[in-house]
């Protein structure tokens, strides 16, 4: 899907936001899209490397059917090379080692592993789903005549032609706001954040409910002014749109750079909310009363949460047991 043929056998994809041009024979940054003989082939169409049941709030999404269960999957590749990558063994295999892996799934095995762990919805996650784009197309399509929802948990570094395409069965995405800075994303990313801000105006267009993360990395994006910034633009998209401050801890490249302090993902919290969002979450912090949503308008407590659990439901439908504010999201 997403690509047009060029003179000489070249083709364009029009999948993610680097628009690579492929020689015959090559592949694209993704390193999972092949041209061959001037047609552009998907490599992972079916090889699946993870499929796990999640609580929804892993994602984190916390304003889809709390405390429910959602069917994850993954295929290999990113078209981020992310220094600080949490899954780099799997996002970064076919780039680094050469491999594309997986147990062979169809579309319909997966929506009936969803439907057996009685999960609400599918979430394409651990890796970049953009990349695996037509294999969650198909899947998402088939979830849908079953009743369940569809979640990107992605970079947010897709084209506007795909995010058209994903519009109609896509219900929900959490996606990596990494930095205010293009300086961060094209040193750490190897991209660009212009077309990640352009996928949250789009998704927030089309109805598509969006939650924002933001992993605070010391020295590299956890100044103040940034993080002023970042929530200044989620309040741009809506002051219901949940923002996820994430705690860094050292991996792949950044082994060298420290965990992130308690009192640095606090502040930032306290950013979040006086730049007047509404719902503005910890995590990898576990314990506090900063993973809990509350009312915004009476601060009744309507979801109080321990680590992945539940403990305390306060909604009647959608809306504040004590006063009948509506909170936002899906329930």
């Amino acid at each position: 899907m997403l690509y047009e043929k060029l003179e000489g056998g070249d083709v364009r994809c029009a999948l993610c936001s680097h628009r690579c041009k492929i020689a015959p024979a090559k592949r694209g940054v993704c390193c999972v899209r092949e041209n061959r003989d001037g047609t552009l082939y998907t490599l992972v169409y079916g090889p699946v490397i993870a499929a796990s049941v999640d609580p929804i709030e892993k994602k984190p999404i916390y304003h889809l059917y709390p405390g429910s269960e959602s069917y994850s999957i993954a295929a290999v590749g990113c078209n981020f090379r992310c220094t600080f990558c949490q899954n780099h063994e799997i996002s970064q295999m076919p780039r680094e080692k050469g491999r594309i892996t997986g147990r062979e799934m169809t579309p319909r095995e997966v929506v009936n592993g969803a439907i057996n762990s009685k999960s609400k919805s599918i979430s394409y996650t651990y890796t970049e789903p953009t990349i695996f784009f037509e294999f969650a197309h198909d899947t998402a399509l088939l979830a849908r005549e079953e009743g369940l929802k569809n979640i990107f948990v992605t970079n947010g570094f897709m084209t506007e032609e795909a995010l058209e395409a994903a519009s109609p069965w896509l219900d929900a995405a959490n996606v990596d706001l990494k930095s205010f800075r293009d300086e961060f994303y094209r040193r750490h990313c190897g991209a660009h954040l212009e077309p990640v801000l352009e996928t949250l105006r789009g998704m927030k267009k089309r109805g598509i409910w969006v939650e924002v993360t933001t992993l605070v990395i010391p020295t590299l994006n956890d100044d103040d002014g940034e993080l002023r910034e970042i929530a200044a633009f989620i309040r741009s998209l809506g002051d219901d749109v949940p923002w996820h401050v994430s705690r860094f801890f050292p991996r792949y490249k950044t082994q060298g750079l420290p965990p992130t302090p308690v009192k640095t993902i606090d502040r930032a919290l306290e950013i979040g909310r006086q730049a007047g969002l509404k719902h503005v979450y910890s995590g990898n912090v576990p314990g506090g009363e900063s993973d809990n949503t509350y009312c915004s308008q009476c601060k009744n407590l309507l979801i109080g949460r321990q680590g992945y659990a539940i403990r305390q439901y306060n909604l009647a439908g959608s809306k504040c047991n004590h006063c009948g504010t509506e909170l936002a999201g899906i329930f």
